[in-house]
């Protein structure tokens, strides 16, 4: 983890456990082997501040502009990537998705798809594309449609119920400039800012989309962010419209304002 960031409500910066040296580690692998034998971690790290982030675009006075983020405990992220590692493990995530995956970037998907571009522009053939954004994807994400795409990706029923632990009586607080606001529960979504998110996104979106994806570069995905290819315009608007079912039936929700339809050598009449 990174040094430098933004403590959560425990007030442990990472640094310390940096500076601890063995004996952080010693200490932390017996805690996270007492929280897996019990399934039961602290009450402290189900605790977090959310802080309102400006996406610097749109009207600033507008809450739909701003990104919530959630200051949590580093400790709580220590053990979050200790349960990734053994998650990533077991589950395989499809080739289409780009994001948080090993040895991938977003450069590899930009570069894919313009080697796809380019093919069809020096063949002089029509590309038609689809960029899907997905509205508040973390926050919408049903807790119960997560553990049903945990178990159904493999994920062994102990591994399920820690993972239900860390997001059992969440409770956060809102900080602001004036202040911050009473403590309230967080019982839908993804938590912002976790270091396990990422790829219990990635899992999420790997199951509901499996029924209609196609072969990389026809479709891309980096996290919430997708790409739909076609070679006729009437084909990219049924996939996109199987995509929008397959997604929205399960709690998810296209963002009809942020999508983008782009045609490469489109002729006239088309």
């Amino acid at each position: 983890m990174k040094s430098g960031r933004a403590v959560g409500p425990d007030d442990i910066p990472v640094e310390v456990w940096k500076c601890l040296g063995e004996a952080a580690v010693e200490f932390l692998t017996s805690l996270f082997n007492r929280v897996l034998e019990s399934e039961r971690m602290p009450e402290e790290w189900r605790r977090s501040v959310l802080v309102p982030m400006f996406k610097n675009k749109g009207d600033v006075q507008s809450c739909s502009n701003y990104r919530g983020i959630k200051l949590m405990s580093h400790t709580m992220k220590l053990w979050e990537r200790v349960v990734e590692a053994r998650l990533r493990k077991v589950v395989e995530i499809c080739e289409q998705q780009y994001g948080f995956m090993p040895r991938k970037s977003t450069t590899d998907a930009i570069f894919a798809l313009r080697i796809l571009m380019e093919k069809y522009r020096d063949g002089q053939r029509e590309l038609h594309c689809v960029f899907v954004d997905l509205e508040k994807a973390y926050n919408r994400v049903p807790r119960e449609e997560l553990w049903y795409c945990m178990r159904k990706s493999g994920v062994a029923e102990k591994y399920v119920r820690v993972v239900q632990d860390m997001y059992e009586r969440s409770r956060t607080v809102v900080r602001c400039a004036v202040g911050q606001t009473e403590e309230f529960k967080v019982e839908v979504g993804l938590h912002q800012g976790s270091a396990l998110s990422p790829f219990l996104f990635a899992m999420v979106m790997d199951q509901l989309s499996e029924e209609v994806r196609q072969e990389s570069p026809w479709t891309m995905m980096f996290a919430d962010d997708i790409v739909i290819c076609s070679e006729s315009r009437e084909q990219v608007e049924e996939n996109l419209e199987r995509w929008r079912f397959a997604l929205e039936r399960r709690g998810m929700k296209v963002s009809r304002s942020k999508t983008e339809y782009m045609c490469v050598n489109e002729r006239e009449g088309s």
